[in-house]
């Protein structure tokens, strides 16, 4: 249950953005049922609306695949500090795991790795399902609201991304590195993405994540101050 609890706020804040996600698929031309698979097994909301919107624009395969790869990226990052954690888990522990690995996901377990001070596979997976759960119930809402009604892309759903991600950030907010990283990576994001078109995203986290570690590193190596 409190993997639970940790992730609900999240997960209702992004129905919205499922509902969105479903009444897109349905306005430009897929079935129900492929509209509803795309949540269940894709399970990636940025990925998704783009994809949907190329799809509805006739791009290729390749373009396709290839935004979907750069919008997900940052996934390799979380997978990365989740390596440590599941290296000597089961296989029927860590597939899920990387199933279910979702921004959402990874910030509430890794609030709870930093408040019990150890890890729990049990906690993510459940809170991971928690969140599947509730976006495909919200994609199946935007199915049914898709073609009846109109313009639904115009009533500022999207918005709910936006407000997902600064909720994410509120635990996070008295650590040093952390506050670095928003505001380094943040301040690239917007500078870079006038001349980078779709990588200024990973290079901008990576210039946060540089920045964090730069932080994190100098306040280890200062010399604890005298009596």
């Amino acid at each position: 249950m409190r993997a639970v609890s940790a992730v609900l706020p999240l997960a209702i804040a992004v129905i919205p953005w499922g509902i969105l996600t479903g009444a897109l698929g349905m306005q430009i031309g897929l079935s129900p049922w492929q509209a509803q698979a795309m949540s269940l097994l894709v399970f990636g909301g940025a990925a998704q609306l783009s994809g949907l919107t190329l799809i509805a624009g006739g791009a290729g395969l390749p373009a396709i695949l290839g935004s979907t790869a750069v919008i997900s990226s940052r996934h390799l990052l979380y997978s990365m500090v989740f390596r440590q954690h599941m290296l000597t888990q089961p296989w029927y522990r860590r597939w899920p795991t990387a199933f279910f690995l979702t921004d959402e996901m990874f910030a509430v377990s890794e609030a709870q790795t930093r408040s019990s001070g150890r890890f729990s596979s049990g906690f993510a997976l459940v809170a991971g399902f928690t969140f599947w759960v509730i976006w495909n119930l919200a994609t199946l809402a935007g199915i049914l609201l898709g073609e009846g009604v109109e313009n639904l892309d115009q009533l500022g759903l999207d918005f709910a991304i936006i407000a997902t991600f600064v909720a994410m950030t509120f635990d996070n907010l008295k650590n040093r590195p952390v506050v670095v990283a928003m505001l380094v990576s943040g301040s690239a994001a917007v500078l870079l993405k006038p001349y980078l078109s779709d990588s200024y995203i990973i290079i901008a986290a990576l210039l946060g994540m540089l920045a964090a570690y730069t932080v994190s590193s100098d306040a280890v190596s200062e010399p604890e101050a005298g009596p």
